[in-house]
Order: structure tokens, then sequence, then C-alpha cells
């Protein structure tokens, strides 16, 4: 879609399709949809971020050139990538340096940070005492259908209930 220059099109009509607000979107791009037509990928970016929606650049910190495009592009969102989280618990010092300067940079660049592939309770545990603003992984769910959250978020409030009134 980038590509062809259709996004923005594609992305007006499914808002306006689905009613959803633009500023509830996230749009989650990779550093490679970056490095093939950069001017004209960014000039669509401009335009989806001028219609409300938000962008997200996944996989953070994995290709070449992340740096430079967050000088050239504002994201709204950065998310580091699984390959470093994965290695939070197993004591690397890099490992850590590494997911705590991408917080930082985050943060610094008004950013909220996102890490992937959080499956531990230990990892959760190390970035929220790093700041990082929201964690999504298998400790939190395995993909599901959408018909099945409903039930999800119900067992959710349920157990929170119960706990709840056992400390009334």
């Amino acid at each position: 879609q980038f590509k062809r220059h259709s996004v923005v099109a594609s992305t007006v009509s499914a808002l306006s399709k689905s009613g959803l607000a633009p500023q509830r979107l996230l749009l989650e791009i990779t550093e490679s949809l970056l490095m093939s037509d950069t001017d004209s990928v960014l000039e669509q970016l401009r335009q989806l971020k001028k219609l409300g929606v938000a962008i997200v650049m996944d996989d953070f910190g994995t290709g070449y050139s992340s740096l430079g495009y967050m000088l050239k592009f504002p994201f709204d969102r950065i998310k580091i990538d699984r390959s470093f989280v994965s290695q939070l618990e197993g004591g690397s010092e890099s490992a850590n340096s590494v997911v705590q300067t991408i917080i930082a940079l985050g943060h610094t660049l008004k950013m909220n940070v996102t890490a992937e592939g959080v499956e531990t309770a230990a990892q959760a545990a190390v970035l929220q005492g790093m700041n990082c603003d929201d964690a999504q992984g298998y400790l939190f769910g395995r993909p599901m259908p959408a018909t099945d959250i409903p039930a999800l978020l119900m067992k959710s409030f349920a157990v929170e209930w119960t706990k709840q009134r056992r400390t009334n």
C-alpha cells in the first residue's frame, strides 16, 4: 500500500466503514518499510498522522538506521523487539542496558514504549522497574479470535472482583 501510495486512502476508507475514531488506531511499521522510498513513505506517514492516526515503530533497535528515522519522523510509540526482552532475566547487562536506553530515548522524545515478547513475570518486573509504559506477550495472553475477548475480560473482571471482596 505504501508503494502504491494507497495507504492513506485505504485507512480513510477503513475508518469510515468501521466508525473507528482515528485516534484509536495504531499503525505499526517496521524500519524496512522506511528503507525503501523514504521520502514517499514519510510523506504518507505524515498524512496519516494529520488524520489523527498514531504511528508505531515496531521492532525498534533491530535495524541499521532507527535513530535516523526517529529524527525524521515523530513516532507516537516505539516497540522494543522481543529479542532484547528475552535476554532480560538471563542477567545480560548488555540487554538490560539496551532496553533501558531504548526506554529512556522513547521517553525523552515524548513517546510511549511497549516491550514485545514478555513471557515471564521476571521480564515484566524488570521492564516495570525500568518504567516501560506497556508490555505484551504470552505472559498476558495468547493470540485469540476477537469473539473470545469478551469472555476473557469477564473472567479477568471476576478474578479481580473476588480478590477485592476477600480483602474487604
